[in-house]
C-alpha cells in the first residue's frame, strides 16, 4: 500500500517555468486522494522561497515544510557541526547560508554554481580542502536538462574533480543520500516501505530512493529521461511511466484505503 509520495520537481512537475502537461492536475489528484506529499528537489540554483513562488505561479501551492532541498539540509549540517561555509554555489543560493559565519571550523559547500565554476573558484575550494576544511556536496547529479532542452553538466562533475585532486570524499546531502529521502519522510506517518518516489533521474531519484528503503520508485519519461535509462542503474525502477499523470494513476491504484 502507498501511504506517502515524494516528487522530484524539475523534469517531473515542470521544465523551466512551464508545468509539464497534466502535472498540476496530477498533484491535485494526489492531494484529493489524501496522500501526503513531499517535494524533494536536488536543484541548487534557487533558494527555497523562489522555488515555492515559482510553483505558486504555476498554480501549485506548496507549504514550506513540504519542500526539501539540499541547501536546507546543508544549513542544518553546518549548524550541527559548527562549521562556517566556503561556498562554491550559484550566487542566487548564497542567501540560504546567511548567518553561518561564526562556526568554529570551515566546510567547502559545493552546488551547481553554473557560470561561477571556473579554475579560480575551484582552486580556492581545493585549497580550503587541503587546509583541512570539511567537504560537503549538495548533490552529485551527472546532468540536468537545461533551458535550451539539452543536457548540461551538473554538480557531480565538479565534485568529482575536487575529490580527485584533494583525495577527500564529500558528505553528500541531496539525492541519492539515504538520509535525504528519510528526512523527507519524517513526520508523514508512513514507513519507508509504504512510500513511493517519482523522478526523471534513474540514478539519483529512482535507484537512490530504492537503496534508501522506499517501497517503490517510478521513472518518468519526461525531463532528463533518455531511452534505456531504466537499464543503466541498480536497483531498477519499480515501473517506467510516461509522465506524472501516469505515475499518479499507478500510485492511486495502490494507495492505502
Amino acid at each position: 500500500m502507498i501511504r506517502a509520495v515524494l516528487l522530484d520537481l524539475l523534469g517531473v512537475v515542470y521544465d523551466g517555468d512551464t508545468p509539464i502537461t497534466g502535472a498540476v492536475a496530477a498533484i491535485e489528484r494526489l492531494r484529493n486522494a489524501g496522500l501526503p506529499l513531499r517535494f524533494v528537489s536536488n536543484t541548487t540554483r534557487s533558494p527555497r522561497g523562489a522555488i515555492i513562488a515559482q510553483l505558486a505561479a504555476m498554480g501549485i501551492k506548496v507549504a514550506e515544510e513540504e519542500l526539501l532541498t539540499p541547501a536546507r539540509a546543508a544549513v542544518e549540517w553546518l549548524r550541527k557541526h559548527d562549521r562556517q561555509p566556503h561556498l562554491l554555489v550559484h550566487p542566487d543560493l548564497e542567501i540560504e547560508f546567511s548567518g553561518l559565519e561564526c562556526g568554529s571550523g570551515r566546510a567547502v559547500v559545493v552546488g551547481d554554481a553554473g557560470e561561477a565554476f571556473d579554475h579560480a573558484s575551484l582552486n580556492r575550494a581545493f585549497r580550503e580542502l587541503v587546509a583541512g576544511a570539511d567537504f560537503v556536496a549538495l548533490a552529485i547529479n551527472r546532468t540536468f536538462k537545461d533551458a535550451d532542452g539539452l543536457l548540461s553538466l551538473d554538480t557531480g562533475a565538479f565534485v568529482a574533480a575536487l575529490e580527485f585532486a584533494s583525495g577527500r570524499r564529500p558528505a553528500v546531502l541531496g539525492k541519492p543520500s539515504p538520509d535525504f529521502f528519510l528526512s523527507a519522510l519524517a513526520g508523514l506517518n508512513s514507513p519507508a516501505t509504504d512510500a513511493v518516489m517519482v523522478g526523471d533521474d534513474a540514478e539519483s531519484d529512482v535507484a537512490g530512493a530504492l537503496s534508501a528503503g522506499l517501497g517503490a520508485a517510478l521513472l518518468v519519461r519526461t525531463g532528463k529521461y533518455r531511452p534505456n535509462d531504466e537499464t543503466r542503474f541498480d536497483p531498477a525502477p519499480t515501473a517506467v511511466v510516461d509522465d506524472l499523470a501516469a505515475a499518479t494513476d499507478w500510485i492511486i491504484s495502490r494507495a492505502a484505503a
